[in-house]
């Protein structure tokens, strides 16, 4: 099993509505690295869920990937504030991957906080210029990071 860490504004996505809904399909990702990422995922594998642009960034919970990752509808719907006019149904540069709520946790796990953390201190999340939506967390610091909740 890999882990993860995948941003969403909450007012979009946030950890609660994943909860209410079981289940949601995780789209409009529109950088290429983030992308690769969002293809190397596997069933099974878990992520940190990030609220990213909003007045408490951090850690909120933790998703599970449901399905492996797939063409990103998205990009083919003109109405889509994540449609690309450059994808067609038979050349879609777009992935998405179906995900399902594991846990919620009681507080935040804020990002100023997880900077003050050593044991994280290599985690691409904290470093300095790390803006990808999509990100691999080691097991040492899966592990570290749960500790704090």
């Amino acid at each position: 099993m890999a882990y993860w860490l995948m941003k969403s504004e909450p007012d979009e996505l946030s950890i609660q509505d994943l909860n209410k809904l079981g289940k949601a399909r995780w789209d409009g990702v529109r950088n290429y690295q983030a992308r690769n990422f969002l293809r190397a995922m596997a069933v099974g594998d878990e992520f940190f869920f990030y609220h990213s642009s909003c007045p408490e960034p951090g850690i909120a919970g933790i998703g599970q990937i449901i399905k492996a990752a797939y063409p990103d509808p998205t990009a083919l719907e003109p109405d889509s504030v994540y449609f690309d006019p450059k994808s067609s149904a038979e050349k879609n540069a777009w992935s998405a991957i179906d995900v399902a709520h594991v846990e919620t946790f009681s507080k935040v796990l804020r990002l100023d906080y997880l900077k003050q953390q050593t044991a994280l201190a290599e985690m691409p999340l904290v470093q300095k210029g790390s803006r990808l939506s999509v990100m691999p967390v080691t097991a040492e610091q899966w592990a570290a990071a749960l500790s704090l909740r």
